[in-house]
């Protein structure tokens, strides 16, 4: 977007935390705050008037709520969302509800000491307004009250026995995981997920992917043994690695210094699954800004496991798979809508 700015609409009932973040986010010469809207009935005219690239949105307001906005947004006009949300129990479960609706992205909101937090979160907000504005956003109708999502069945030949699935995602992989995920046979192999989040909402995330699929999905802990038809999450702030003793696969957690600066990181996930599952694994990266997972997943190709990429046209950011293709990590790239089959298919090659 050079010489053009980014226009960014505010959404926020607070007349503070709108002054804050329009100082925030207006400290960097490639963003225009063109307003800031009180409530989303405000936010709707303004939309149409300023016509903005990115919104950040804040979750409870009086008038409709953040997720009813966002859900007509993601209909009528689709367009780059980033949720401003309290680190609450309640706050993490609506701001995972908001990511499986199409918002690209999510910021902490500071409830203490509010200016001086804001400022502490200034470039995590910045960085992740430009990402949203180059991130891939389309139109979605909700689903009527009631369907479940299509489950796959294995069919003949399907083996899980000791395989591993390891999966790597980011920005937009809460809604890519709960595509692959939801539709999974319960005799599905062991999936192990690293997917950037920070604590407290990696359990909400495992409960609800949990409630919505055939297989059991946790919050990995530590020193676990890992079973068919179960998926482990990396919790945040913790990487998750696999390990063997004789004939068992189990989950380890740790604090190490972040890997390609993240903690979970996807490298980590991977680099253990190559090592310890070795020929015996499947490695996938889905949708995510930056490069973590490549070096990973062309690891795990090289000691002889099978790799999937999400292609380009469904991935809400193409950074991630794009980094482990241009390596030449990736054997197969597909749609988010064929990666469970993909995964399916490969345990019957084997």
């Amino acid at each position: 977007m050079a010489g053009k700015k980014i226009k960014v609409l505010i959404v926020d009932d607070s007349a503070l935390i709108r002054q804050l973040l329009t100082a925030a986010l207006s400290s960097d010469p490639e963003l225009d705050v063109v307003g800031a809207a009180p409530d989303p009935l405000v936010a709707r005219t303004m939309i149409k008037e300023l016509n903005p690239d990115v919104l950040t949105l804040d979750i409870e307001m009086p008038n409709m709520d953040g997720i009813s906005f966002l859900e007509k947004i993601m209909r009528l006009r689709p367009m780059p969302v980033v949720m401003v949300s309290t680190l609450t129990q309640k706050g993490a479960q609506v701001t995972m509800q908001a990511l499986e609706m199409g918002a690209v992205d999510f910021v902490p909101k500071p409830t203490l000491d509010i200016k001086h937090a804001l400022e502490e979160i200034k470039l995590e907000l910045i960085a992740k307004v430009k990402m949203a504005s180059t991130a891939r956003v389309v139109a979605r109708n909700r689903p009527a009250e009631g369907t479940a999502p299509k489950r796959l069945t294995p069919g003949p030949g399907f083996n899980s026995t000791d395989i591993i699935v390891a999966i790597g995602s980011s920005t937009g992989g809460v809604e890519a995981l709960k595509e692959v995920i939801t539709i999974l046979p319960p005799d599905s192999p062991p999936i192990l997920i690293t997917q950037h989040m920070p604590p407290r909402f990696t359990g909400s995330f495992a409960a609800r992917l949990d409630s919505l699929s055939a297989v059991t999905v946790t919050e990995a802990k530590d020193n676990v043994r890992v079973f068919p038809g179960h998926v482990y999450i990396a919790p945040g702030d913790f990487h998750l690695t696999l390990h063997r003793s004789g004939g068992h696969y189990y989950t380890k957690l740790n604090q190490d210094a972040p890997v390609s600066g993240h903690r979970p990181s996807v490298d980590v996930l991977f680099n253990s699954v190559a090592e310890h599952a070795g020929h015996n694994a499947i490695g996938v990266i889905l949708t995510g800004m930056g490069k973590d997972g490549a070096v990973g997943l062309k690891k795990m190709l090289e000691v002889g496991a099978q790799t999937i990429g999400q292609d380009e046209s469904t991935s809400l950011v193409y950074g991630m798979p794009k980094a482990a293709k241009l390596m030449g990590a990736v054997q197969a790239e597909v749609g988010i809508g064929q990666v469970a089959a993909e995964i399916l298919n490969r345990c019957k090659q084997r």
